[in-house]
């Protein structure tokens, strides 16, 4: 049997005529964890993050859960948030040896997507493209990597508090957002960490600026997915204008899952795009 894992940044939960599993990460308060399932209740989450003055954080998923998830299958696919920012790539690295060490005549692809949300979408799109086209492990292994590197992940967030209180970009640049509707908009680096690009005031600055970045970036009509917190609006504005621009591009947005609300925070939008 073929299954495709991802962990819970991917914001899918499930995916259609493939095996699929998710493995969680986990948001934690010091009173408080919440495992990012399925069913999660994003809202309630977000509402008790805000009212809490704590410090608060993520964990990756264990070495056990991978271990979990990979039973049962023979050829497994695994693709996790970039390695950049999160030590979930290398629990799956380390959860793949011990499964081989049993198991070694299972075949385990992990890619690390340099990414997270959209861009992890768009890579499990083309692995299951890739296995339903018939192609072998080996083929499936080695096209990943070169489609990998075509893809353009964009952030546009009106907070990067829970960011910055976790290391992930710098408090003196997270201090400026939030104030008088400036937001930031950014790019995932070559090696999967964020770098702003702009400092936008308003939505209708955003969109220009978006659509601007993703000219520059190559993209001319490939796959775009979209997640946002709470947002579904500017995602609308988003996917509306790169159609109008585009054409009829194949276009999917979907709500963020517990771990990209938790960083993107509410209003945040992530998009991902084939260049």
């Amino acid at each position: 049997m073929i299954k495709i894992i991802a962990d819970s940044s991917c914001d899918l939960k499930d995916f259609p005529d493939v095996p699929f599993e998710t493995v969680p990460l986990t948001l934690s308060t010091d009173e408080k964890s919440f495992v990012d399932e399925p069913d999660l209740d994003v809202d309630e989450v977000l509402d008790y993050l805000y009212s809490h003055h704590g410090r608060s954080y993520t964990a990756c998923p264990s070495t056990q859960s991978w271990l979990d998830a990979f039973e049962g299958a023979d050829e497994i696919y695994v693709v996790t948030i970039t390695s950049g920012l999160s030590g979930t790539y290398a629990s799956a690295g380390i959860a793949k040896e011990q499964y081989l060490s049993e198991h070694p005549e299972v075949k385990i692809c992990i890619v690390d997507s340099l990414s997270t949300g959209p861009g992890m979408v768009l890579l499990i799109e083309k692995i299951a493209e890739l296995k339903a086209q018939g192609k072998s492990f080996e083929e499936v292994s080695s096209a990943i990597v070169t489609y990998q590197k075509s893809l353009k992940l964009y952030f546009a967030l009106q907070s990067l508090h829970n960011l910055a209180v976790n290391g992930r970009v710098n408090k003196i640049i997270a201090s400026a957002i939030g104030i008088m509707n400036i937001r930031i908009l950014g790019t995932a680096s070559p090696v999967g960490t964020i770098d702003p690009v702009a400092k936008c005031r308003g939505d209708k600055r955003v969109l220009e600026k978006i659509i601007e970045e993703i000219r520059a970036c190559g993209y001319k009509g490939g796959k775009v997915r979209i997640c946002h917190v709470e947002n579904l609006e500017l995602a609308n504005v988003i996917a509306e204008r790169l159609r109008e621009i585009f054409g009829d591009i194949d276009l999917r947005i979907v709500p963020a899952r517990g771990l990209c609300s938790y960083y993107a925070e509410r209003g945040g939008i992530i998009l991902g795009c084939e260049r």
